[in-house]
């Protein structure tokens, strides 16, 4: 189907797949690396699927992929925290995409928790699991953000249209104001 304008109007459907995957494209998305410590070491994935969900009490939400070969390891994982990529951490999302232990010579630290903490993001958020609701070939995980941590400067790392971009820090002030 067409719609007015030159914009592409279609129905969702597994004949077109990498269609709708391009319509989600249009929606920059910051990106997220997720950590948590497992029986095996730290782990890490990379995701996109990322929202604040509630001020009181501090909720988020993320939500890994089904076919995700990391997977198991966040579905039922109690601790976990949500790392707001800068642009200068590109190279750390690609690795990690790639590895799942490419946290081995990444500058970090442990939470209370035991959960990596990335030096470094733009923002991280320690979260103990609320929730978790299915998705489709996903899951929606809800988590309770125990603790928060941001940088006043830096870039952002985003990805759009199937690309990596840059956010560029307009400067504003402290973000301490309501």
């Amino acid at each position: 189907m067409t719609a007015t304008n030159g914009s592409k109007r279609f129905e969702p459907g597994p004949h077109n797949t990498r269609l709708l995957r391009d319509a989600f494209g249009q929606f920059a998305t910051g990106v997220t690396v997720v950590t948590t410590m497992t029986k095996a070491g730290p782990m890490a994935i990379t995701a996109n699927s990322f929202a604040s969900i509630s001020l009181d009490p501090p909720l988020v939400m993320w939500a890994p992929g089904r076919h995700a070969r990391r997977f198991r390891h966040f579905e039922e994982a109690e601790h976990y925290a949500i790392h707001v990529l800068a642009a200068d951490q590109d190279s750390l999302c690609f690795a990690v995409a790639k590895d799942a232990t490419a946290l081995t010579g990444v500058p970090h630290h442990q939470s209370p928790e035991g959960v990596p903490l990335i030096d470094g993001c733009l923002a991280s958020f320690e979260c103990r699991r609320e929730a978790s609701h299915e998705g489709g070939d996903h899951l929606l995980v809800i988590g309770r953000v125990l603790r928060a941590e941001m940088q006043q400067n830096g870039d952002a790392l985003a990805f759009f249209r199937g690309k990596m971009q840059r956010i560029r820090n307009p400067g504003r002030g402290t973000g301490t104001g309501d």
